[in-house]
């Protein structure tokens, strides 16, 4: 007979690519995967994956097997968070995604009542500034700050989110404030290596104006932060990474004529998939933690008007 584990475990490794990936996603050793799927492909009478020293790759017969056992799998978890919610009860493992310096600022602060309350979820978050995804890594859900661009994401709200334009005192007594989007072109910047030079956009902006050279491009909104309290150049970062420097007067807000295009704190999963109960109150959780506006704004003078609420998930 086969069995749901085995099934669990073969999608995982489907998705990981690898049986120590699906093991640590699992939270199950490598020794308990790998049997697991030697007992599926034996229950089977046949072979899923080609195997070789560098990687693991799906046979015909693994191809044709996959569709239905992520059916399977969803399907199940789909039945037990259904179970639970007419329990009233929030159980099981949730996956997380989200950026390095939201999480550690903001999202890991509003989770830990949150899980404390519900001592039956068995959260993993792992925080990455990649753009992960969420279907194919495995992700009940991850957070993300911008504009969505993945339609196979439904996506909800967590909070509005300001960037501002910052440099520190000592960065503008030596270079002057600029004061246009032509100012610009004679100063240097610091950049958010996963966007680049393109993510500086203003409303009712010429997208040709001259960005300024870069002093530093890296992946880490805190070193990005910590170059701009250096001294170092220019940085458009968002409020709920500067909020507290800019109350303090070690980063200084700057007025080049133009907003900067607004963005979102959002939570996004994979679509045609029914978003469980602990998602959904894990969620509202975060959203009244954040608060609306969100607290990180309220030190100093919101430059966007208050949005509408948004639909509850």
């Amino acid at each position: 007979m086969v069995k749901l584990d085995g099934i669990t475990s073969f999608v995982a490794i489907a998705e990981a690519g690898s049986i120590s990936a699906a093991a640590r996603r699992l939270s199950l050793s490598k020794s308990v995967v790998s049997e697991r799927l030697a007992d599926l492909e034996r229950d089977l009478g046949a072979q899923l994956f080609h195997r070789s020293t560098r990687k693991l790759s799906l046979t015909e017969d693994g191809m044709a097997f996959l569709e239905r056992a992520n059916r399977i799998v969803r399907e199940v978890d789909e039945a037990a968070a259904e179970l639970a919610e007419r329990r009233s009860q929030l159980t099981g493992p949730m996956r997380l995604s989200a950026p390095v310096t939201f999480g550690r600022m903001h999202l890991g602060p509003a989770l830990y009542p949150f899980l404390a309350e519900h001592p039956g979820i068995s959260l993993t978050l792992e925080l990455d500034d990649r753009r992960v995804d969420a279907s194919a890594d495995g992700f009940d859900a991850v957070v993300r700050h911008g504009v969505l661009e993945d339609s196979r994401l439904v996506a909800w709200q967590l909070a509005p989110s300001q960037r501002l334009m910052v440099a520190s005192p000592d960065y503008l007594a030596r270079h002057g404030e600029p004061r246009s989007l032509e100012d610009l072109a004679s100063h240097r910047a610091i950049y958010y290596l996963n966007r680049g030079v393109a993510d500086w956009r203003f409303r009712s902006a010429d997208s040709g104006f001259t960005r300024p050279a870069a002093a530093l491009r890296v992946n880490n909104g805190d070193v990005m932060r910590d170059a701009a309290l250096a001294g170092l150049g220019l940085a458009l970062l968002p409020s709920f990474i500067v909020g507290q420097d800019i109350a303090a007067g070690s980063l200084a807000v700057l007025n080049v004529g133009n907003m900067v295009e607004p963005e979102s704190i959002y939570v996004a999963h994979p679509e045609g998939r029914r978003a469980s109960a602990k998602l959904r109150a894990l969620v509202a959780s975060v959203r009244q933690a954040l608060g609306d506006p969100p607290y990180w704004d309220l030190a100093h003078e919101p430059r966007a008007s208050k949005r509408p609420a948004p639909a509850e998930p």
